[in-house]
């Protein structure tokens, strides 16, 4: 069973940086899709950013130009750098792989402070 394990997070002041990771027990170029989505207090989760096999990437409007989404294929890991972060990225985050059923990882807090 293909497994996400998740690092990075944390708790960082308005204006900083945290890169999220994601390992995933399998080759990550034989999947489809894979991205992070996130769920803020009292909200659905939503789309921040994906990653298709071929590497292109779409990127929710509320974080373009601040969050970058990339992968090491022989690590089989995806990251997710966020900077100039706002309080209103505080959420938890969960990296995500489009497979049949579709996974997620364990889920990570990230906490801006205003």
């Amino acid at each position: 069973q293909v497994q996400l394990v998740q690092s990075g997070g944390g708790l960082v002041q308005t204006g900083g940086s945290l890169r999220l990771s994601c390992t995933a027990s399998v080759n990550i170029l034989t999947i489809s899709t894979m991205g992070w989505y996130r769920q803020r207090p009292g909200n659905e989760r939503e789309l921040v950013a994906t990653m298709s096999g071929g590497g292109s990437t779409n990127y929710a409007d509320s974080v373009k130009g601040r969050f970058t989404i990339s992968r090491v294929s022989t690590r089989n890991t995806l990251f997710l750098q966020m900077n100039s972060l706002k309080p209103e990225d505080t959420a938890v985050y969960y990296c995500y792989a489009a497979l049949f059923p579709p996974r997620w990882g364990q889920g990570t807090q990230v906490t801006v402070s205003s």
